[in-house]
């Protein structure tokens, strides 16, 4: 009998890490506009080598926020959107719902 291996539960804190670089946001902004790109193309236009891609993107995997489906000899990459909506939910849609209600509460204030 063999042990499945689980995967590494991804946190926020590699979300985050993941987003401190300016380079790896725009690895992140390239997949958002086309998804499916090899890394070559992520190469062309980056002011970094290939190497320094690649391990932008190894950590943009291990952060979750990058894809990778391996169709015959490429390797393609996707964004995964999924942790930053999970981040924007936990921390910048409450602070919303304040600004939000503030305002409601002055148009009503001004409506009177």
């Amino acid at each position: 009998m063999s042990a499945r291996v689980q995967p590494v539960p991804r946190t926020p804190d590699l979300v985050f890490k993941a987003l401190a670089d300016a380079g790896r946001r725009r690895l992140l902004d390239r997949l958002r506009m086309k998804g499916g790109l090899s890394l070559g193309e992520l190469c062309d236009g980056m002011d970094m080598s290939r190497q320094g891609v690649t391990k932008h993107l190894s950590l943009l995997e291990e952060a979750d926020l990058v894809v990778t489906l391996k169709r015959g000899r490429e390797r393609l990459h996707y964004l995964n959107p999924v942790p930053i909506h999970e981040i924007a939910e936990r921390w910048i849609r409450p602070f919303e719902r304040c600004r939000l209600g503030a305002l409601r509460d002055l148009k009503i204030q001004l409506e009177r």
